[in-house]
């Protein structure tokens, strides 16, 4: 068990801490970097307010949630309209370019030092800015794919064809009834690849992934390694943040990173071997890539 948590606040650019960071990343002999909802957020994937409003005050306004998550568990009339909601709120999430340019200052920052990325965002971001995908493990699904709703059989399928016509020939808040998504094995509906329960579908691309994940830990056990925490919340701190906790304390030459805004904190047990900077991950990560 882990201890009382510090945390180190960000102050502005003279902060000792940046320079820690910037020295831990050049020196580091691999970067594992952890990554959560924060760091979408920073790169400006909002789900509420003017970004919501833009594409989904039809359904504010017939519904009343007020935010894209809300929305995503919502009790539509009709399959149709269902998919209306989430056509849309898969288009702009996945197929659009919104990035403000946090994760391709990302990518410069670690594209020459032995990286792995380990992330709950299921966005595509990562691909996107230039990142290796064999070097990325999306453990929660990805907007791109569907699956199984039963699941019949453990496979995922690529939606961006279907998701476009979606939007194309959507009228009154309601595709048409032919698009909407069938499974080729059982005839069932098809759903998004999202964990939100025990039918995920882990497909062979996942577990490949995963091992790939495991092996890169492996090859750098007991090395100088560092354990870069970006956005990272508590809504699934198993995944990440405790086994980063864990790894770093079993390792005297690792270090652990975390950055998030108002949420940037560590264990005592690992406090000399950590950076904690409170703030906006995307001005963070401009300041310390000059």
């Amino acid at each position: 068990m882990f201890s009382q948590r510090k945390t180190m606040k960000y102050t502005g650019g003279c902060s000792a801490e940046f320079d820690r960071l910037k020295s831990e990343i050049a020196t580091a002999e691999a970067v594992v970097i952890g990554a959560g909802a924060g760091l979408s957020t920073a790169a400006g994937f909002t789900y509420s307010g003017e970004r919501f409003e833009k594409y989904f005050s039809d359904f504010e306004k017939k519904y009343g949630f007020h935010d894209m998550y809300s929305g995503g568990f919502f009790p539509f009339e009709t399959p149709e309209e269902m998919w209306a909601y989430w056509s849309r709120y898969i288009y702009i999430n996945r197929y659009t370019d919104v990035d403000n340019g946090t994760y391709k200052r990302l990518f410069d920052i670690v594209k020459n030092k032995n990286y792995f990325v380990i992330t709950t965002n299921v966005d595509h971001q990562f691909q996107k800015a230039g990142f290796d995908k064999a070097r990325l493990f999306y453990t929660q699904g990805d907007y791109g794919l569907f699956q199984c709703s039963v699941p019949c059989h453990q496979a995922t399928y690529d939606n961006e064809d279907i998701i476009k016509d979606m939007i194309e020939f959507q009228e009154v808040m309601k595709i048409p009834t032919e698009l909407i998504p069938k499974c080729p094995k059982c005839g069932k509906p098809m759903t998004m690849n999202l964990r939100s329960d025990n039918k995920f579908v882990e497909d062979d691309g996942w577990h490949a992934a995963a091992k790939r994940y495991s092996h890169f830990l492996q090859e750098y056990d007991g090395q100088h390694v560092l354990f870069l925490e970006l956005g990272v919340g508590y809504n699934t701190p198993v995944i990440i943040k405790y086994p980063f906790w864990k790894m770093t304390q079993q390792n005297p030459k690792a270090v652990y990173a975390c950055l998030n805004f108002g949420e940037a904190f560590a264990p005592d047990e690992i406090a000399a071997q950590s950076i904690c900077i409170n703030g906006d991950i995307s001005d963070i990560l401009a300041f310390i890539s000059h």
